[in-house]
């Protein structure tokens, strides 16, 4: 689970009456980073890199040489995020945009194109989220969360592969979630989005198949992060919402982000809690329910975390540059064993192979 969120301030493209329409004030010079030169590497864009999982991803993207474009929608933190690119050598650019606007998504990538050039690389990592029983779920803010999460997920896959068709090269990333594959309590909208994310990912990945193109498409299923996102979510929980544990911090969702920019997986599950969950609900889905229903309730609530909530996220945008980390460092992992085997597994399997012959040898030997 992770946290959502046009060149300048003056970008009207979402319409000024939109409940979700204001990106707050800013310098616009700030969302542009143009001095480097432009990368070898190409143009990478990132949907919701404003922070959480986003921000880190752009500082993964940015440091692994990509001129990176981010799209969110509060000023402060599409600021923080374009000096992120520029400090690490690279161009950047921001633009604010409502991912659950079509339009709007269709006009950033075309100032991404018209300012930095040929995208790449795009990253769909935008959501929002309620956390509240189904019922107890204003219908309206069912709908937005919704509207964002997997109607950023059209929008961003839509604006992406029409222009990379023309190229017939590009990458695109589905930024999943073990909730893809298994639906938890309080989050009904997040789960659904996630789900249907899945079926709309793997139809699209059949059309290109059958098209013979040559775009590469992964999904990337996260663990629960320790991101901002718990600090602006909708909430009606009477504690501080938290991720199910264990929690990760979001650099080792960024990192299994790069892999699969690099490597192409057709489908990545990082961690082991993510790994688990889904194998879990393939083998013992009824016993899930039962489980769920009782500790997943609690489980999703922090009574220790006396940090407010600093207002909510899923109209509009919340002020200030809130980086990637959210309130559980102390109790977060930095590394995923899981991880590191999908980035390493043939040196993995290849160690592992020839241990065995060796195994073999000496057994022969010694008979």
């Amino acid at each position: 689970m992770t946290a959502a969120d046009s060149d300048t301030a003056a970008d009207t493209s979402v319409p000024t009456n939109h409940p979700a329409s204001q990106t707050g004030d800013g310098d616009p010079a700030e969302l542009r980073a143009l001095t480097a030169a432009p990368s070898a590497r190409g143009v990478a864009v990132v949907t919701g890199g404003a922070a959480g999982l986003g921000r880190a991803v752009v500082r993964e993207l940015a440091g692994a040489g990509f001129d990176v474009a981010i799209l969110a929608r509060g000023h402060d933190g599409v600021a923080g995020a374009v000096r992120d690119v520029a400090a690490a050598g690279h161009r950047g650019l921001g633009v604010l945009t409502d991912v659950a606007d079509r339009v709007a998504v269709e006009s950033a990538a075309d100032q991404i194109e018209d300012t930095l050039g040929p995208i790449e690389v795009w990253v769909n990592d935008a959501m929002a989220s309620v956390f509240a029983p189904f019922l107890d779920t204003d219908p309206d803010d069912f709908d937005r969360a919704v509207a964002v999460t997997f109607g950023g997920f059209v929008n961003g896959t839509r604006a992406a592969l029409s222009r990379m068709r023309k190229r017939d090269r590009g990458t695109l990333i589905q930024v999943g979630s073990a909730l893809a594959f298994r639906g938890i309590p309080l989050q009904s909208a997040y789960c659904a989005s996630k789900h249907a994310m899945v079926g709309f990912t793997e139809s699209v990945i059949t059309e290109l198949i059958h098209d013979h193109s040559r775009i590469r498409v992964s999904m990337v299923h996260m663990p629960g992060m320790n991101t901002v996102q718990f600090n602006w979510v909708k909430s009606h929980l009477p504690h501080h919402p938290q991720p199910v544990p264990p929690i990760y911090q979001p650099e080792v969702g960024a990192r299994a982000v790069m892999h699969a920019v690099d490597h192409h997986p057709r489908s990545m599950w990082v961690a082991a809690p993510t790994i688990g969950t889904i194998l879990g609900n393939r083998v013992i889905p009824g016993l899930l329910d039962v489980y769920l229903g009782r500790p997943g309730v609690s489980g999703q609530q922090s009574a220790k975390d006396d940090r407010p909530e600093i207002g909510f996220n899923l109209w509009h945008p919340v002020p200030g540059d809130h980086g990637a980390h959210g309130d559980f460092d102390q109790r977060s992992l930095a590394h995923s064993p899981a991880l590191f085997l999908s980035e390493h597994r043939f040196a993995v399997l290849g160690t592992l192979a020839a241990s065995a012959a060796g195994a073999v040898s000496v057994l022969r030997r010694s008979s």
